[in-house]
């Protein structure tokens, strides 16, 4: 049995593209669809199972109707496949205010075929071409469906998060307990595993976060765990499985080292309850490159433009159609001698790029209203032992030890 497993596709993320002045969109709108088109390529070709997608199919709560269309054109694809596909809700899909619909949910509400819509913790018994997979979903919950206000009167913001943490991991249990051994189980949730290693969706929360050890999700009752919210690829635990996917496509300069793509999970459903083999292989996808070049520039440069010329040369073939930041550090005096024409010139093959300075002035030190530079050295010195309170006494002392090293010194000259 082979299960794709993605989540986090956030279409809608915008930063550092350009808009189309004939439809008004993004260009970076096509990046992420374009990743999602390869997903939905690679689950047709290979003939998989069921696809799993794990949560947040839009960065906003209130997608447009393009993107939601764009959404819906590849879900469509692949029921037309005959693949099923489970759609898990994750914070982003949550409307801003109870009564709406998720954004996810008018594929429940059109019954579309093999479209599976989780927006709350149930057992759902797929069919797939290979037999019938069981599927536990936990979704990215509201604390206000998990705890009333009763449960949380007069507890800490700890207390609540522990209040929290118990009742998702009794929620995981129960369905837990109701699995049948003989066929293949998987554990879908939206969710922070404290143990993980995060990325930028810190950056990107909406809403109060739930946070769960490993110990809670990793269940021996499932074959595979498989998580969303976390937007770095990592395994977690190896008994079970316990993976993040992580995100199909870059959205900022924190995900720039990281490897993007989705998870095919292959179960044998032939074997019971622990002794069914699970094995799984990472893809990754080439997604848009995020590319940061630093130049240092010292105050002996005589030709401060030159210098960033030759490290942006150095690096070209990385500035071809990325994203790109350069970082140009150098002293104040030297800052009128960068051309910034030339400098752009040489980025036009960057998808999108931006330019910063770091500019490093002098720092001169104040004592008593006055800057040190500007102070005889015994004034300095006297006004120093004033700032740190020293005693009459030990301050006449102190100077005339000064005073005396100074002769020396003038002495010596």
């Amino acid at each position: 049995m082979k299960i794709l497993h993605f989540a986090d596709l956030h279409i809608g993320v915008e930063t550092y593209g350009r808009v189309d002045p004939a439809t008004g969109l993004s260009s970076r709108l096509q990046d992420f669809l374009t990743a999602f088109d390869r997903v939905v390529d690679y689950a047709i070709e290979n003939k998989v199972d069921l696809v799993l997608f794990c949560g947040d199919a839009y960065k906003s709560r209130e997608p447009g109707q393009t993107q939601q269309r764009e959404f819906a054109r590849r879900i469509r694809r692949l029921s037309a496949s005959g693949i099923p596909i489970f759609l898990l809700v994750g914070n982003h899909d949550m409307p801003n205010a109870l009564g709406r619909a998720t954004t996810t949910e008018i594929f429940d509400t059109l019954a579309v075929e093999k479209v599976y819509v989780a927006s709350r913790p149930e057992i759902y018994r797929i069919p797939t071409k290979d037999g019938v997979v069981q599927v536990v979903s936990l979704p990215w919950l509201r604390r206000s469906a998990l705890l009333s206000k009763e449960d949380t009167r007069n507890l800490t913001f700890a207390q609540i998060n522990q209040r929290l943490q118990e009742v998702l991991t009794s929620i995981i249990a129960t369905n837990a307990a109701k699995l049948d051994p003989e066929l293949p189980a998987i554990l879908a949730a939206h969710v922070w595993v404290s143990e993980a290693s995060l990325g930028s969706e810190r950056a990107m929360t909406i809403g109060q976060e739930h946070v769960l050890l490993l110990s809670n999700v990793a269940n021996p009752a499932f074959d595979y765990v498989a998580l969303g919210h976390i937007h770095r690829y990592q395994v977690l635990a190896r008994e079970p499985l316990v993976v993040y996917s992580g995100s199909l496509e870059r959205v900022d300069f924190g995900e720039e080292a990281d490897d993007k793509g989705f998870c095919v999970v292959e179960i044998d459903p032939c074997r019971q309850r622990g002794s069914r083999v699970t094995s799984f292989d990472f893809h990754k996808l080439p997604g848009r490159r995020f590319v940061t070049i630093s130049v240092n520039i010292g105050s002996d440069d005589t030709d401060p433009t030159a210098t960033a010329l030759e490290v942006i040369a150095a690096q070209q073939a990385m500035v071809e159609d990325s994203i790109v930041r350069l970082q140009i550090s150098l002293p104040a005096e030297l800052e009128g001698q960068l051309r910034d024409n030339d400098i752009r010139a040489a980025l036009k093959g960057a998808y999108y790029f931006t330019i910063t300075r770091d500019i490093k002035r002098e720092t001169r030190t104040r004592l008593g209203g006055r800057y040190v530079e500007e102070m005889p050295p015994l004034e300095a010195l006297r006004a120093y032992l004033e700032s740190k309170q020293v005693s009459a006494e030990r301050t006449k002392e102190l100077l005339e030890y000064g005073e005396k090293l100074i002769r020396s010194h003038e002495a010596e000259s």
